[in-house]
């Protein structure tokens, strides 16, 4: 190794994974805004729940861009701070994914089968995501 150069704790892993994760979610936002209007016009679904699923969505695809965009950032930047505030914008968005997975008030098998594999993206950044911070931490470069 060069002097002054440090070695790359970047995780690769955990990289592949949000890069995944940023096509699955988008396919994921479509799909869920796709079976809204399929529950709206064929299901009785009032109105104010679906305004707030449409909303709680908003919510949802904003927390999960930024949370993708800081643990990117803070991957390949080796980052403490910003893979910190991914791991903590994770959390909501985790609980997000569950209500729509659990909670809402018409849940399609569909929606059980596309929920129930983003929440497994949600685990493993989650596990790759706090073993790259713990690396991040014990290196001492400044």
């Amino acid at each position: 190794m060069a002097s002054g150069s440090h070695p790359i704790l970047s995780s690769a892993p955990l990289q592949i994974l949000l890069y995944l994760n940023r096509w699955y979610f988008a396919a994921f936002y479509v799909a869920e805004i796709l079976m809204f209007i399929y529950k709206g016009v064929l299901l009785p679904y009032p109105s104010e729940n679906l305004a707030l699923d449409v909303v709680m969505m908003a919510l949802f695809a904003a927390l999960e861009t930024l949370r993708i965009f800081y643990a990117e950032k803070g991957n390949l930047c080796e980052r403490s701070l910003a893979s910190g505030i991914s791991l903590l914008v994770l959390l909501p968005s985790a609980a997000l994914c569950v209500y729509f997975l659990l909670l809402q008030t018409f849940v399609l098998r569909l929606e059980l089968v596309l929920g129930a594999l983003l929440l497994c993206f949600h685990c493993a950044e989650f596990v790759l995501g706090l073993l790259t911070l713990a690396m991040f931490s014990r290196s001492r470069v400044y």
